[in-house]
């Protein structure tokens, strides 16, 4: 359980340095998508084992592929990125971490927390349309906090 709780605080780390740095440049650097990974397949080996951490790999690898594949087909209809690549790697990171069954979760979270900010920003005077833009990762990141604290939570009891 300690070892656990180690990880997440990393993890929550992680997460603040990538939502500062979406929101201030607008990008999520390929070495922190790395890092956030690398420390999930790390997790994965240390408190399971090999078998563990093949299967938290590959259903990241999994969800990186849909979602990559999700990207090009709303750019293939909109003509126009909705989703950036540094968010798709990093959901292919958070997969390694939550697994395909904390997917949902973390996504619906991302988006209400995401249009919460929004519906904020529009109250307070900024008009926004189809075409404005709002860094997504730190939503992502909310997501993958909330939902790997709740899975800790859980296995704890």
């Amino acid at each position: 359980m300690v070892v656990d709780i180690g990880y997440f605080v990393l993890l929550c780390l992680l997460g603040g340095v990538l939502a500062w740095i979406d929101l201030d440049r607008g990008i999520i650097p390929d070495w922190l998508n790395l890092a956030i990974a690398s420390l999930g397949l790390s997790k994965a080996l240390v408190v399971g084992d090999a078998a563990a951490g093949l299967e938290a790999a590959c259903e990241g690898a999994a969800i990186g592929i849909v979602f990559w594949l999700l990207r090009r087909l709303y750019f293939a209809l909109r003509k126009f990125q909705g989703l950036g690549l540094g968010d798709v790697k990093f959901l292919a990171a958070a997969g390694i971490w939550v697994g395909v069954a904390g997917l949902p979760v973390l996504l619906m979270i991302a988006a209400l927390t995401a249009l919460l900010c929004a519906g904020v920003m529009q109250l307070a005077g900024r008009q926004l349309n189809a075409r404005s833009s709002l860094p997504f990762g730190p939503f992502l990141a909310i997501g993958l906090l909330v939902v790997s604290g709740l899975q800790l939570r859980w296995s704890g009891c």
